[in-house]
């Protein structure tokens, strides 16, 4: 029988550090009218600054909060900048309202991809659940515990398969006994789907819930109750500031820097 061991946080050869003079990193968010949202995005700034002090940083939403994108535009006066989404994945946040909201800007400048898929995110996962109390330590419990990893939902088929893979993929790499998907949105299936789903799958005892979501909010909330209901025995926190994120944020930016030999300057 095989054994899996814990998974080691994902390691590559980092990416150059930005030279002096290097373009800013304009981490573009949702934005929420819960204010653990903002929270967490200004803590999750601040891992990233911590990793890369030299790198100017400057953050801007696209609805709810302040400051929006033609504010931050306004500031950077000019500097060269790299947009960074702070999404998951390529629905219709990254495919339509971000180009828009620079276009209005006027901010013509190159766009990073997605943080999504990436086995850091799996690490980030990993990190929430085990902080919820899960053993992942030992390669016996992931065997006999069914995770339910539980995303935002999008009416774009491709954006809720994106997340069956990246399921797979967790269970296949990381040892689950079974890995089911759900969503916190009107798109089925739904967290207690999900959960019942686990109770029947072979070899699983356990029933833990990972939210596959950035921020506290409306969403995380609803998870957290349907997960309840259902009788889960564990619920992770949202992936939030953890290092891993931070860290695919720098890794978004750098590919995105290093592809654009000249990096267009903002313009107001």
């Amino acid at each position: 029988m095989t054994r899996h061991r814990p998974s080691a946080p994902h390691r590559r050869a980092p990416a150059p550090a930005p030279a002096a003079g290097s373009p800013a990193l304009l981490l573009i968010a949702h934005g929420s009218r819960d204010a653990r949202h903002a929270a967490t995005v200004e803590a999750l700034v601040g891992l990233v600054r911590t990793a890369r002090p030299a790198l100017e940083v400057a953050t801007a939403y696209l609805d709810h909060c302040a400051p929006r994108i033609p504010q931050v535009v306004g500031r950077l006066d000019g500097r060269a900048a790299v947009a960074v989404p702070l999404l998951l994945g390529r629905a219709f946040h990254a495919r339509s309202d971000i180009p828009a909201a620079l276009r209005a800007a006027a901010a013509d400048l190159p766009v990073a991809d997605v943080l999504g898929p990436s086995p850091l995110l799996l690490d980030a996962l990993d990190r929430r659940l085990a902080e919820a109390g899960l053993d992942l330590g030992s390669a016996a419990v992931r065997a006999r515990t069914g995770v339910v990893l539980a995303s935002a939902g999008s009416s774009d088929p491709a954006a809720n398969a994106a997340v069956r893979e990246l399921a797979a993929e967790w269970r296949r790499t990381r040892g689950w006994a079974a890995v089911e998907t759900a969503h916190a949105s009107a798109v089925p299936p739904h967290v207690p789907d999900a959960v019942a789903a686990l109770r029947t799958a072979p070899g699983v005892e356990r029933v833990a819930v990972a939210p596959y979501l950035l921020a506290p909010g409306l969403l995380p909330d609803r998870i957290a109750a349907a997960a309840e209901a259902s009788g889960a025995d564990l619920t992770a926190g949202v992936l939030g500031a953890s290092p891993e994120i931070a860290t695919l944020l720098l890794r978004r930016y750098d590919l995105a820097r290093t592809a654009t030999a000249t990096a267009p300057a903002l313009t107001a």
